[in-house]
């Protein structure tokens, strides 16, 4: 009883438009940020390297390079202070956290491009 109610209120906080996510998947995370009365939007772009959590507590650990200097951030994918994740690429990877990310510099830190599914259009038949 007590996993269901839990199960009711964590579908009513998610997020409905969150992409399907994937380690190694360039993304921009759009993040609001409230510098006195204005908002504003601010977009960090950058390699998705680890995935933890499942449900509302799902979180990406992002990393970048800022003036060849490495830069991680851990994003709660369902927080009302991320408003659009738009994932730019898709990279080919064989592990579940990309932690040896950190060790690497220049191109060494480039992933080749997984290639999406092709939609196949069916043509109708006349009859």
């Amino acid at each position: 009883m007590q996993v269901k109610i839990l199960q009711i209120i964590e579908d009513s906080q998610a997020k409905k438009d969150v992409p399907d996510i994937q380690v190694g998947d360039t993304v921009d995370i759009h993040q609001r940020i409230l510098e006195g009365q204005k908002e504003r939007t601010q977009v960090f772009n950058g390699v998705v390297i680890a995935i933890k959590g499942r449900g509302l507590s799902l979180m990406i650990t992002v990393r970048r390079i800022v003036q060849g200097e490495g830069v991680e951030r851990v994003f709660p994918v369902h927080s009302p202070k991320i408003s659009k994740i738009e994932i730019k690429r898709s990279g080919i990877v064989r592990r579940a956290k990309l932690y040896y990310m950190r060790k690497r510099v220049g191109k060494a830190t480039r992933l080749k491009e997984r290639k999406g599914k092709k939609k196949v259009e069916v043509p109708a038949t006349t009859v």
